[in-house]
């Protein structure tokens, strides 16, 4: 019996045992079952936040892109510009007549010129864009000279003149060279006003005659000019042009020419070497007493420094 009771006790204590660790396994079962269920889920959402990330940055991106548009460029007005100042050694060479005054020999060397010399003011302006070109130059200057003249009682002769010459043309690229040889024809004007004083003293006579006036006008020029790049640096530039052709209120005659070789020192600042001359045969007779006569070429070196912008 006591071995019964103990096995029939050990099979109730057992039986006890067995039942209560097989709910403890069945709760533990379905934990484990629901925190399965929950990671899978958590995992899934996980993964579509994941997925969508990206998307949402990307779109935020074209939203950030769209709300700042990217700068556009500025357009370039095409316009290139030249300022430059320049000195003109001028030496004249002519005739010159003035009322009742015979016409009277012009010969005139720059150191004449200097010697009398009481001012000047020399400058040009340039526009370039794409074939065009348009362009000013302003001069002024007053010169003198006294000469004695190898004639009867060796007469001395005193000319000063006061000459005002503004110039201005537009130019259209002609179709020849390459990019940087830039042969354009031009057509323009040119305006000269000229007050001139002339008197003659002589041996013979025992006081001087002399006589002034001042006269202006104004010409249609046509021409050529010569715009060359030989590299980098180098440049040659060269202007010729005639006009007046006997217009009214025009010379008999205009006509000009130069050639300069320059260097460019950087992209603002240039200087150039060179020569002119202009040539002008103008006349004007209003009554026996009122003739104007000026027949004359100015020419002589210059040299010029020029800013482009």
């Amino acid at each position: 019996m006591m071995v019964r009771g103990y096995q029939l006790e050990a099979e109730v204590v057992g039986g006890a045992t067995g039942n209560g660790l097989s709910g403890m396994g069945r709760r533990r079962a379905a934990g484990r079952r629901a925190m399965g269920l929950r990671t899978a889920i958590a995992l899934l959402v996980a993964g579509a936040v994941l997925a969508m990330a990206p998307d949402r940055a990307a779109r935020a991106a074209d939203l950030g892109a769209a709300a700042a548009p990217a700068p556009q460029p500025q357009a370039e007005s095409g316009w290139q510009y030249q300022a430059t100042f320049y000195l003109w050694a001028t030496g004249i060479d002519g005739d010159v007549g003035i009322r009742n005054l015979p016409r009277i020999p012009v010969n005139i060397t720059f150191g004449d010129v200097m010697e009398n010399f009481q001012g000047a003011i020399m400058g040009n302006f340039l526009a370039k864009k794409d074939n065009w070109t348009l362009f000013a130059d302003v001069f002024w200057s007053q010169l003198g000279s006294s000469k004695t003249l190898s004639t009867a009682g060796a007469p001395v002769v005193d000319f000063n003149q006061r000459l005002f010459i503004l110039s201005g043309a537009a130019g259209y690229r002609l179709p020849v060279g390459d990019a940087d040889f830039d042969l354009s024809a031009t057509a323009g004007f040119r305006y000269q006003r000229l007050s001139a004083n002339t008197s003659i003293t002589s041996l013979f006579v025992p006081f001087a005659v002399s006589e002034a006036d001042s006269k202006d006008w104004l010409d249609p020029t046509f021409g050529l000019a010569l715009q060359w790049k030989l590299n980098k640096q180098w440049f040659v530039n060269a202007l010729a042009d005639v006009g007046g052709f006997g217009l009214p209120a025009s010379s008999k005659l205009s006509s000009q020419g130069l050639i300069a070789v320059g260097y460019n020192w950087n992209d603002s600042w240039s200087t150039a070497l060179g020569y002119r001359a202009l040539y002008t045969d103008y006349q004007s007779i209003t009554s026996p007493t009122r003739d104007f006569r000026y027949n004359t070429t100015m020419h002589g070196p210059f040299m010029s420094i020029g800013y482009h912008f």
